[in-house]
């Protein structure tokens, strides 16, 4: 059983989760739900269920036959729902969502929006913190990969080789650091990581993505799997998911503190929704990035 730190739904809220974060976390659930049987779903709030066929009742008296991931949504299986076809609850976070093991099966949780109970052990509690309530189920049945909203994401970060790094690359003529977040071009990077894996490759976060040459793909395919390596070995040593300042970077989160590796200070580029954190020396060659969404290198 998993010992988490109280929740307090008031916290500020953490970036979305990336796949070091849900992978363990998958992980960590498929451990302790899989064989167990569900009993009842119950949406908390009008804003959690995506979907409206089929229904999550054709999951019910059915054994839950894993817990994975794909992209940044967690799935839960139940193969024997539905006439055997198989029901899937895709659980996306977004910023603010967390499931939880549900002791007290309170009527109104705080900041509970559903809920599964099983045949025995706590029940199952997905929370979301703040006032947005982005987090959400989509119930789908057969392949879930060819449903919404899984449907159209691109191939997983931590499978990609080079070569098939730069056919996705080719295709973007567009910011490094946007092509790796978008989840249609490559599944599983979000801010952080982004962040983290341009510094590694010494890469500008604003460079086009589609005019890296062979030896800077080279570089960022490394990049991308040290990152997500050293981050999935971190999250698998915890009962819990981590919190944003909790896991390690070079540069993100970090303007105005040294680099680690040359020591020149940590600049951000600051947007309405997300920032993107770099090193000049390490990353574009000492110049300073303007902080405006049209900017250019500063002259």
């Amino acid at each position: 059983m998993w010992s988490w730190p109280r929740f307090n739904p008031a916290r500020k809220l953490q970036p979305v989760p990336e796949l070091p974060e849900l992978q363990a976390h998958a992980e960590r659930l498929n451990d302790w739900l899989t064989n167990r049987t569900l009993m009842s779903f119950r949406p908390l709030s009008f804003t959690a269920l995506k979907t409206a066929t089929p229904s999550p009742d054709e999951a019910l008296r059915s054994a839950v036959g894993g817990v994975t991931r794909r992209g940044k949504h967690l799935l839960m299986s139940f193969p024997d729902g539905r006439d055997g076809h198989g029901i899937t609850f895709v659980v996306h976070l977004m910023q603010g969502g967390r499931l939880r093991p549900d002791e007290d099966q309170k009527a109104r949780p705080r900041s509970g929006i559903a809920r599964w109970t099983f045949d025995h052990g706590p029940a199952l509690l997905l929370t979301e913190a703040g006032k947005e309530k982005r987090a959400g189920i989509w119930v789908v049945t057969g392949d879930p990969l060819a449903s919404a909203p899984l449907l159209g994401l691109g191939p997983e970060a931590d499978a990609l080789d080079a070569e098939r790094l730069g056919e996705i690359l080719a295709r973007h003529s567009a910011r490094l650091h946007g092509v790796l977040r978008d989840q249609r071009a490559i599944a599983g990077i979000g801010r952080r990581l982004a962040n983290e894996v341009c510094n590694r490759a010494g890469l500008s976060p604003f460079a086009n993505a589609s005019r890296l040459g062979t030896g800077e793909i080279q570089r960022l395919a490394r990049a991308i799997t040290e990152c997500i390596d050293e981050s999935l070995a971190f999250e698998r040593s915890r009962t819990d998911m981590s919190s944003s300042k909790e896991r390690k970077g070079n540069v993100h989160h970090r303007a105005g503190e040294r680099c680690q590796r040359c020591q020149d200070t940590v600049r951000s580029v600051e947007y309405r929704s997300y920032t993107v954190s770099y090193c000049p020396t390490c990353q574009t060659k000492g110049k300073i990035l303007a902080d405006n969404t049209t900017s250019k290198f500063l002259r």
